[in-house]
C-alpha cells in the first residue's frame, strides 16, 4: 500500500511538472489565456515606483506602466475581464518567481544588464537612473572618495552592492558594506546611525528622503557610479510576449503619456502622505521617450 501511494504521488508530481513545462513552452500569452489571470510581481515599498498605499493597494510609476501592459494583454487576448493578481517580490526572489511561473511579469526597479539577460528578458526601458549616495548633511560626505573607512548600506542583490565591492577593491577605500532586504530597511539603517551613507538609484533615494519627517537633514550626493536602465522583466525566449510588452511601452512613451506619468509621480504630491519628490525629468528620459529602446546601460 505504501508503495502504491508513493507511486501515485510520484505520478502526480510528474504530471504537474509536465503541465508546468507545457505552460512555459506555450508562452506567456497562452498561459494567461488558459488561466484567465495575469500575475504581476510588485515591490511593497519602493517609492514612487512600486509600493503599497494605505489600503495595501500597489501603486507607483512602474505599476502604472505595468497596468498599461495589462491593458494591451486584455486587448490582444480579447479578455476585457482578465483577472489581475499581484504578488510581493524582493530583489532576491524576483527572478526565481519569474522563472518558475509564479509571476508573469514584474515592473518595478529592475536594472536591465547583461548578467540578468542570461536569466530573463526585458522590455523597452521604462526609466533611467544614476547610482548615488543619500547621507545626512552633518556627515560631510560629498562624493564616493569621502566614504573611506565609513559604513555604507545598500539593498541586498542590487547593482549598487556590486559597485561598492568593486570600489573597495579598486580604490582601497576600506568601506564597511552592509545590506538590507529593501529600501525601507536600508533607509532605517541610515536614519538610525548604523550607516553613514545609503547607496542606491538616485530616484529611489529621492523617494526615501521625501518620506522622512526631517527630509531637510538629508542630501543626495556623489558622482553617479553607473547609469542604469530599468525594464519590465519577463521570461526569456517568448518573442510574442516581448513584442506586445515593447509595443505597449513604446506607445506610452511616444504618445506623451509617459511624460504625464513622470509629472504625476516625481513632480507632484503622491499618496498616501502627499510628499513631493521635486525631481525634474532628466535629459536621458526625455531622449528615451522620443526613441524607445531596450538597450542596457550597464
Amino acid at each position: 500500500m505504501i508503495r502504491k501511494n508513493t507511486l501515485r504521488l510520484l505520478l502526480a508530481a510528474s504530471l504537474a511538472a509536465i503541465g508546468s513545462a507545457h505552460a512555459q513552452s506555450a508562452g506567456t500569452l497562452q498561459k494567461i489565456k488558459d488561466s484567465g489571470t495575469i500575475v504581476l510581481g510588485v515591490r511593497p515599498a519602493v517609492v514612487p515606483f512600486s509600493y503599497y498605499d494605505d489600503q495595501q493597494k500597489p501603486i507607483g510609476y512602474s505599476q502604472d506602466v505595468g497596468l498599461a501592459i495589462v491593458d494591451a494583454v486584455k486587448q490582444k487576448l480579447n479578455l476585457p475581464n482578465l483577472a489581475v493578481r499581484t504578488i510581493a517580490i524582493t530583489p532576491q526572489n524576483r527572478i526565481p518567481l519569474l522563472q518558475n511561473g509564479t509571476i508573469d511579469i514584474e515592473c518595478s526597479t529592475t536594472t536591465n544588464n547583461a548578467e540578468r539577460q542570461k536569466q530573463a528578458a526585458f522590455s523597452n526601458t521604462i526609466f533611467i537612473i544614476g547610482t548615488r549616495l543619500l547621507t545626512k548633511k552633518e556627515t560631510g560626505i560629498k562624493d564616493f572618495a569621502d566614504l573611506k573607512g565609513r559604513t555604507v548600506v545598500t539593498n541586498a542583490g542590487s547593482t549598487s552592492e556590486q559597485i561598492l565591492h568593486r570600489l573597495n577593491v579598486e580604490q582601497h577605500l576600506g568601506i564597511v558594506i552592509t545590506t538590507q532586504k529593501d529600501v525601507a530597511e536600508s533607509f532605517l539603517a541610515l536614519s538610525t546611525g548604523r550607516a553613514d551613507a545609503f547607496m542606491l538609484d538616485d530616484a529611489m533615494l529621492a523617494g526615501e528622503r521625501a518620506k522622512a519627517s526631517n527630509s531637510d537633514d538629508y542630501v543626495i550626493v556623489g558622482t553617479p557610479q553607473s547609469k542604469e536602465a530599468y525594464g519590465c522583466m519577463f521570461r526569456k525566449d517568448d518573442p510574442d510576449f516581448k513584442k506586445l510588452v515593447d509595443d505597449a511601452v513604446a506607445r506610452l512613451q511616444t504618445s506623451g503619456q509617459a511624460d504625464a506619468l513622470y509629472r504625476k509621480w516625481f513632480e507632484s504630491p503622491i499618496a498616501p502622505s502627499r510628499v513631493n519628490l521635486h525631481l525634474p525629468e532628466s535629459d536621458d528620459l526625455k531622449s528615451l521617450f522620443k526613441a524607445p529602446n531596450d538597450k542596457p546601460l550597464s
